[in-house]
């Protein structure tokens, strides 16, 4: 029988090739894509192409000293800064931020420490330490002088930094330093970082906590400067690092001791530059932390209970408590259920729970005192409803009276008004009219009184003292006629 043979390894060497071929196709394909995604983001993030060294060095330096027009812009940017925090007025306080010339120094500091200039580095401490000095003082006088009715909000916020602080700091000197190593300084970004990083702002509440003095004005100036070392220390360390990156030359000595001197100074402070902020960012992170689960644990394990009445509250990050402060009784359980709830929380865990709560202020009690209020009103609505019965009574009684007094006015006098009114001719010459009524007067609005008046009328030609003289005649000669007491004359 025949045998029949076919051979398959050329195929198959074809099919390994072609396999190969695509793989290496998929690889250059990759390659060609991750370069284009790395040459895009290159070319997107890089900045070290558009830098201008030379310029960036000299305008940095240009801007560290504080004389002449700039110590007065100082002193007039911490005034203004100063009654925008009197007023409580936010538009103002970033007005003063915008003329401020404290950046100058601070980047001073950066840049010293990143080219390794020992002789800016001394100069840029001594403009930041009379800036400091000439700040505080100029807000203490204001603040002396027209001192504050009473603690405001912008002025609060300055006072205790927390982690939003810190990287509005740090990511504000980024855009600031990388804004002024580009060629053509970007004005704007250098205006948004000055409002941004609030320099001005804490120094100002230094002076006001110094005017203020007390324990409680004493702790306002340490937070606030607390807040502005961040500040600074976070703007030159970003400076620090952007130059750096970029590379900026180093400063060379002639004397290669003093230089290896310098640079290792230079890398101890740039060292103990970046170790502050690192702890600082890690203190303030934490007690974020703390702030933040204490604020849930507050508003949604008590406040969202209705059982419970919370009056105050108070965190104790240093000791480690919380300090609770109930209107009304807290059951043994419900204590033990805050207790539990509170050891669900990372940050806030193994904190003391501190309750207190006020016994006799229960909601019941407060009921029963409610209701026990409720009919005091109702037995005094009582009260005052008989009273007003007994005041109708006697208005009824004195109306009577006043008609009985009227209808008794009314009778007819036993003096003829045409004798009289002869009579009155004959005595008075000068007499050109005469009547007379009785008519009933109240002064209080109760009593009623009946009173003669009479209404005349003399010759032109007589004066008024004559008039007078005659009239007060008339009046006694009426009395005795009439028989009354009184009676009132009016001149027509």
């Amino acid at each position: 029988m025949e045998e029949n043979k076919f051979n398959f390894s050329d195929e198959e060497e074809q099919k390994a090739q072609a396999v190969e071929e695509t793989k290496e196709a998929v690889k250059k394909d990759a390659k060609g894509l991750i370069g284009s995604i790395k040459s895009f983001f290159s070319e997107l993030l890089g900045f070290a192409h558009d830098t201008d060294r030379d310029a960036t060095i000299e305008a940095i330096k240009g801007d560290i000293p504080l004389k002449g027009a700039t110590a007065w812009i100082l002193i007039c940017s911490i005034f203004v800064a100063s009654i925008g925090l009197n007023a409580n007025s936010t538009a103002v306080v970033i007005g003063a931020m915008l003329i401020s010339p404290l950046m100058g120094p601070i980047l001073g500091i950066g840049l010293s420490l990143a080219i390794n200039d020992i002789d800016t580095l001394r100069k840029s401490f001594v403009n930041f330490g009379v800036m400091i000095i000439l700040s505080v003082l100029t807000a203490y006088l204001f603040f002396k002088f027209f001192p504050l009715q009473e603690d405001s909000s912008e002025l609060l916020a300055r006072t205790k930094p927390d982690i939003r602080d810190v990287l509005i700091a740090f990511f504000g000197g980024l855009a600031l330093i990388i804004a002024r190593t580009k060629k053509g300084t970007i004005a704007s970004v250098i205006f948004g970082v000055a409002i941004a990083t609030a320099l001005m702002p804490p120094l100002c509440t230094v002076g006001f906590g110094l005017a203020k003095g007390g324990v409680k004005g004493l702790t306002y100036a340490g937070g606030a400067m607390y807040l502005f070392i961040i500040n600074t220390v976070f703007i030159a360390l970003a400076t620090f690092l952007v130059l750096k990156i970029l590379r900026f030359p180093m400063l060379k000595y002639a004397n290669s001791a003093k230089r290896k001197r310098i640079a290792r100074f230079a890398s101890f402070v740039a060292v103990l530059v970046m170790i502050f902020p690192i702890m600082t960012f890690l203190k303030v992170l934490k007690e974020t932390k703390f702030q933040q689960d204490y604020n849930d644990f507050i508003e949604n394990k008590i406040m969202s209970n209705n059982d419970l009445w919370l009056q105050r509250h108070i965190l104790k990050p240093e000791t480690g408590e919380i300090s609770l402060f109930f209107n009304g009784e807290v059951s043994n359980s419900t204590e033990t259920f805050l207790n539990n709830e509170l050891k669900s929380y990372a940050n806030i865990g193994g904190f003391k729970l501190d309750i207190n709560a006020n016994e006799t202020r229960s909601a019941d009690r407060l009921s029963k005192s409610l209701d026990r209020a409720y009919n005091d009103l109702d037995r005094k609505d009582n009260v005052i409803s008989g009273l007003q019965k007994q005041i109708e009574g006697l208005q009824e009684e004195v109306t009577n009276l006043n008609k009985q007094l009227e209808q008794k006015s009314n009778v007819k006098s036993s003096v003829s008004f045409t004798t009289l009114a002869k009579d009155a001719k004959i005595r008075f010459k000068d007499l050109e009219y005469f009547s007379y009524a009785k008519m009933l007067e109240s002064k209080d609005f109760i009593k009623v009184d009946t009173v003669t008046v009479a209404h005349l009328k003399w010759n032109t030609k007589l004066t008024d003292s004559v008039k007078t003289i005659k009239e007060k005649e008339l009046n006694n000669w009426l009395k005795k006629e009439l028989k009354t007491k009184r009676i009132v004359l009016k001149r027509n």
